[in-house]
């Protein structure tokens, strides 16, 4: 079980609402650096890794040429997309763009999907046909599901049973199945193996949607089926059900038989590793998880699916100039978080633009934040430090830590109003977006 190894408030004071503080103190980009050095650097990806690696680059050193490639003219986080399924924010709330970006740090942004990388002649095709030539490349792929590893599941089944884990039109698929749920009916979540993009995101699903059935469905019940025994923060979150939400949960775990291994989605139902069927009234499934597309095209990833790289800049191990920032990576002990794509991409910046100039890169250190809400006005976090030891990317002695269990009311509405402070401040340090209010 984790414990808290420092309070609360050195905590905070530590890792601060956005993150930027410690990472941009941290990274010491030398003033030669800022001064020449230039050359071009294509970033692949503008979600929290991409845009804020666009954004970093340009601020370390203005002089060199960033084009920043995205399909989307918007995107939507994952983080606080839980909180529209439980109605508590809107879809607009998660919803950034590029203006910042373009207009305010000279980054060229092409609304493009990136198709395709040759590494040897330093090139990435676009689905507009045109090649984008560079001197470094940054991937910020994200993830994709693994459509092959859960029997049943593919693309098409997801419009029947969402998996809402890239949000947007499937966050409002799986918002409208609830909303036209009968009161009584049951939702079923299948949560992944590990690792999966955010660990925390399931279990605070479960408590917002059980949030939702509270206000306006209250004889609803809600099975979580999980392909593991032990999850982030788990007994606070069991806290917290009990607390707010009686017995409308049920949590399965792996040894339970709660491992799903096919799911038919014209049914709405799933079957288990034992041989249990579940129907759902509305089902929810989270499924495994690789690198992103482009990350394989451009062959970075291994055998694990996933982007190994070198930890003290995340340059690829695999192909020279090219570095990987965010869910994709390898980068284990860190989560797949905003928070650490954010992070990442602040220490590859500075690795780049060092290496323009001639530089070693300074020593990276990573820090991370990982707010959940469990009911409006109850919030619980895990948090995280983490340096390069011996070698590998490493978890500093001592630092970090869970939200102590026994805190008191008042305590976990600090860490709610914390979670909404952490996400309005690292949106505007990523994408320059600023909320009203």
């Amino acid at each position: 079980m984790e414990q808290p190894r420092i309070n609360r408030r050195q905590a905070l004071g530590l890792l601060g609402a956005a993150g930027a503080v410690t990472a941009m103190t941290g990274l010491g980009v030398p003033m030669a650096a800022r001064a020449g050095g230039a050359g071009h650097v294509v970033v692949v990806g503008g979600g929290f890794g991409g845009a804020t690696a666009a954004k970093f680059l340009k601020r370390f050193n203005p002089a060199v040429e960033v084009t920043l490639v995205e399909a989307s003219e918007h995107f939507y986080t994952c983080p606080f997309s839980n909180w529209y399924l439980g109605g508590i924010k809107e879809m607009a709330y998660i919803r950034h763009g590029y203006d910042e970006l373009r207009e305010h740090y000279g980054v060229h942004v092409v609304h493009a999907t990136a198709e395709d990388v040759d590494g040897d002649r330093h090139e990435v095709r676009l689905s507009t046909g045109e090649r984008l030539r560079y001197d470094k490349l940054v991937l910020s792929p994200g993830i994709d599901f693994d459509w092959d590893g859960l029997a049943g599941y593919d693309e098409a089944a997801a419009e029947k049973a969402p998996h809402a884990w890239k949000a947007g039109e499937q966050s409002r698929l799986l918002r409208r199945q609830l909303e036209a749920m009968e009161d009584g009916g049951l939702f079923i979540l299948r949560a992944p193996e590990n690792p999966f993009r955010c660990p925390p995101g399931p279990y605070e699903r479960v408590s917002l949607i059980a949030h939702y059935f509270k206000q306006h469905k209250p004889r609803s019940k809600i099975l979580l089926l999980d392909a593991k025994d032990n999850f982030s923060k788990q007994p606070l979150f069991l806290d917290g059900w009990a607390e707010f939400y009686g017995d409308m949960i049920e949590w399965v775990g792996a040894s339970q038989d709660g491992r799903v291994v096919a799911v038919d989605a014209d049914r709405r139902e799933v079957e288990t590793e034992f041989g249990t069927r579940h129907r759902a009234d509305v089902l929810n499934v989270v499924p495994p998880q690789k690198a992103g597309f482009i990350a394989r095209r451009a062959g970075v990833t291994d055998a694990s699916g996933w982007v190994p790289v070198k930890p003290q800049t995340f340059e690829s191990t695999q192909i020279e100039d090219i570095y990987v920032v965010g869910d994709a990576t390898i980068a284990a002990p860190m989560p797949k978080s905003g928070f650490c794509a954010n992070a990442q991409a602040k220490v590859v910046a500075s690795a780049i633009v060092s290496e323009f100039a001639g530089h070693a890169p300074p020593p990276a250190v990573w820090n991370n934040t990982c707010y959940s809400l469990i009911a409006p006005g109850y919030g619980i976090s895990v948090a995280g430090v983490y340096k390069v030891i011996d070698g590998h990317i490493a978890e500093v002695p001592g630092s970090g830590g869970v939200s102590p269990r026994e805190a008191d009311e008042a305590f976990r509405a600090r860490e709610a109003e914390y979670a909404v402070n952490w996400y309005e401040a690292i949106s505007e340090d990523t994408w320059g977006t600023r909320f009203r209010g």
